[in-house]
């Protein structure tokens, strides 16, 4: 028995240092306050949207509550985003202000089938992932984006999906300066993203879906709100967004290329990774509201957005805050 307990105790300890480690998770309560201002005089028609976030795997939504004096009825797009829309006749105000407020849990998402986890147990449907191939407005897939993205992996030697999802990561990361001065970033146009070879995170998500998609692969946007590192309470300034890529026999695979790029330190983790500081608000690109907008469709949808008598207007606000809480164990599926 003496002989055999120290073989038990580092039997023990090599399984507990094999093991995944539980996901992190983060409760908060955020509010975001929208307001459509100056409304013309004589203006007939109000309609007004609002993102709503919504439940997933890796973030739960909870006590959601509506402050509008006109209406509080969630729709959901085909595509899942759920929205709430306003519409108001003959607006009497000059302003109107639609709050949600709500408690979330959210959990780091990790795809640990990428360092040996659990066998996926079904493929998603070649339908299923078709409208993740396709183009955006700003993400077109032609031969230009074809062959620079040919180039990348070639040079990377990158054969399988996950050998040319990394390539063109790792490129974006390498390449790209996270840089908000001048004009033209922020609207992820692949574009511009890949001649000025700067911007925001838009725009470092436009080539890694576009080049993915060019070679294949199935690739989708998300965006919501990042949050500090350091827990306590504030005002967030603006939006952050991500993305993820299908591989056969793993599954979704989370990347966030410019926080990557922002934090060098990080740039393994964020290939199969989002932390656990964000909400997620809407996917995709071209976004197409309940009841649809007389305007085109929508580039990205995390802000509110309004029509007055059917043409887009652009007086809107928006105050989003947070404060956290003690997080509960986490319960995300891996």
């Amino acid at each position: 028995m003496k002989t055999l307990l120290p073989i038990l105790l580092a039997a023990a300890v090599a399984a507990a240092s094999d093991a995944t480690p539980e996901p992190r998770a983060r409760s908060f309560h955020m509010e975001y306050r929208a307001t459509v201002k100056e409304i013309p005089t004589g203006a007939k028609h109000v309609d007004f949207w609002i993102p709503v976030p919504h439940d997933d795997p890796y973030q739960k939504i909870r006590d959601l509550r509506i402050e509008s004096k006109y209406g509080d009825q969630v729709a959901t797009a085909p595509e899942g985003n759920a929205m709430l829309h306003v519409g108001i006749d003959n607006p009497q105000e000059r302003a109107v202000t639609v709050k949600l407020s709500f408690d979330v849990t959210r959990m780091e998402h990790v795809q640990s089938r990428l360092s040996g986890g659990p066998k996926l147990k079904r493929e998603e449907s070649a339908r299923a992932l078709a409208p993740f191939l396709h183009p955006d407005r700003l993400v077109p897939i032609d031969n230009q984006i074809r062959a620079w993205a040919r180039d990348v992996v070639t040079k990377a030697k990158a054969h399988t999906d996950l050998e040319m999802a990394r390539a063109i990561y790792n490129h974006v990361v390498a390449t790209v300066k996270y840089d908000k001065t001048g004009k033209g970033w922020g609207r992820g146009d692949i574009y511009y993203a890949c001649e000025e070879r700067r911007g925001n995170c838009t725009d470092f998500h436009a080539i890694f879906i576009g080049y993915a998609r060019a070679l294949g692969i199935p690739a989708r946007f998300a965006i919501g709100f990042p949050l500090p590192a350091g827990r306590g309470e504030g005002q967030i300034g603006g939006y952050h967004c991500w993305a993820e890529f299908y591989a056969k026999g793993i599954g979704w695979v989370p990347v966030d290329a410019s926080e990557a790029a922002k934090n060098p330190d990080k740039r393994q983790y964020f290939f199969g990774a989002h932390d656990e500081n964000r909400i997620e608000f809407s996917k995709g690109r071209d976004v197409v509201l309940v009841p649809n907008q007389h305007g085109d469709p929508l580039n990205y949808f995390v802000y509110p957005y309004a029509e007055i008598d059917g043409q887009p207007f652009a007086g809107t606000d928006l105050v989003v805050t947070y404060r956290d809480a003690e997080a509960p164990p986490a319960t995300g599926n891996r």
